[in-house]
């Protein structure tokens, strides 16, 4: 071919007229368009081999946006065995027909119910979890039943009953189920996620224009506020206020934590409880990462969810008002801690040979502190660990604002101070 590169012969001849030095201009000038044309080859080949393996990188990050970095390699390499196009990496709670008419089968796999309920239930609180639900339904919610009693037939005389799904285990926690069962993959269709106790009143809430409010003041992670007159309120925060719709944070004077405009944290600012969260799907998918496997009461945590509110807590978690709950603080997992009219002629018989009778309550409570001081020793620990994690709170930021003010005036006034010494020598 003409444009081949040159022989053995003529790079000998080459040599020697470099070595010529009357030739040696010569040489160098001839030489010079094999080398650009060397260097253009390979460098066309290096961006297309590093622009292939970007694109290889955005693609199995683009399929699964659930997987945490360290296990989304060995995922790909097992699912290398099928065609791209029949990977189907998420699932969801919806319940199929067996059949179908022709009419359901052109709709093909559209989704009608956008929202989750989830809630651990227990046969005591049977007629309570019938309103509840029957408050939700309206709204296209896809409903769980958690039975940590695993009393599930008793509840089939309910008219909604067999369009929920019922998952039994005996004595697990809510935060027991969410963790084994709300995995972000199976729930990613849903816009939110609520994952609520069984003894709330809901008389005065209505699921459609709360989402509503939810979603017109950007909150990411909320709850509806608790009537005043609720049994068990632990927060001021969560308590309803009648002359507002919403609100992000309370002012409170009152006790050891006090709580005014310069408060930037939980319980003033940035916080819901426990018993009545709900997550956006983003948050929900922060939150099931930060639940503990192995610390089912979930205590410690209210704290810490305002991290997972995709952006300032003080702005994105919020306490609706205008739709509330009446919490009626009912116990019943594991038991009241009462003896029962059975019973309670052996308990007397304990009672006077003196061996003591036993409060699952207080056992209860006792491993649920346990698992506070864990929790808190853990975030600690990984917040030491973990160099490259940014506290992106809104107080951290001041105060690292303040910090940084307070080095900046520092040095000022040093150099002042400096500038006074050499003038007066």
């Amino acid at each position: 071919m003409e444009h081949d590169l040159p022989s053995v012969k003529s790079w000998k001849s080459l040599v020697k007229r470099r070595n010529n030095p009357q030739d040696g201009g010569k040489s160098s000038w001839k030489m010079k368009p094999v080398m650009a044309l060397m260097c253009t080859v390979l460098l066309i080949f290096w961006y297309k081999t590093t622009n292939f393996q970007y694109e290889q990188t955005e693609m199995e990050e683009t399929d699964y946006p659930f997987e945490m970095a360290k296990e989304s390699e060995p995922v790909s390499e097992k699912l290398k065995g099928l065609p791209y196009g029949i990977i189907q990496p998420r699932s969801d709670l919806e319940l199929k027909p067996l059949w179908s008419s022709n009419t359901l089968r052109s709709k093909g796999g559209e989704l009608t119910n956008r929202n989750l309920l989830a809630i651990p239930v227990g046969l005591k609180q049977k007629d309570n979890v019938d309103a509840l639900v029957q408050k939700f339904l309206p709204a296209n919610f896809t409903v769980i039943l958690f039975h940590y009693d695993g009393n599930m037939d008793q509840w089939w005389d309910l008219e909604w009953s067999s369009k929920a799904i019922h998952i039994v285990a005996h004595n697990q926690t809510k935060w027991w189920f969410a963790k084994r069962f709300l995995h972000p993959d199976i729930v990613s269709i849903y816009d939110y996620v609520f994952l609520w106790d069984e003894d709330l009143g809901v008389e005065n809430f209505n699921p459609q224009k709360y989402l509503r409010i939810v979603k017109s003041a950007g909150l990411e992670i909320s709850q509806p506020a608790l009537h005043p007159n609720s049994t068990e309120v632990h927060h001021r925060i969560t308590v309803r206020s009648r002359t507002k719709i919403f609100h992000r944070r309370v002012y409170d004077s009152r006790g050891n934590m006090k709580c005014s405009n310069a408060s930037e944290g939980p319980p003033c600012t940035g916080f819901v409880e426990g018993m009545a969260p709900v997550f956006s799907r983003s948050a929900w998918f922060c939150t099931w990462n930060l639940i503990q496997n192995d610390l089912v009461h979930g205590w410690g945590m209210d704290m810490k969810l305002g991290y997972c509110a995709q952006g300032d807590r003080s702005k994105k978690v919020g306490i609706v008002d205008s739709e509330y709950i009446f919490h009626q603080g009912i116990q019943t997992l594991g038991g009241s801690g009462y003896p029962d009219k059975k019973n309670s002629a052996r308990n007397g018989v304990n009672r006077r040979r003196g061996s003591p009778t036993f409060d699952s309550r207080t056992e209860i409570r006792r491993q649920s502190t346990w698992e506070l001081q864990t929790f808190k020793e853990r975030w600690n620990r990984a917040v030491e660990e973990d160099k490259n994690w940014v506290d992106r709170s809104s107080s951290t930021r001041n105060r690292i604002g303040n910090n940084r003010r307070f080095k900046r005036s520092s040095m000022i006034s040093s150099l002042l101070q400096r500038q006074a010494e050499e003038t007066t020598k």
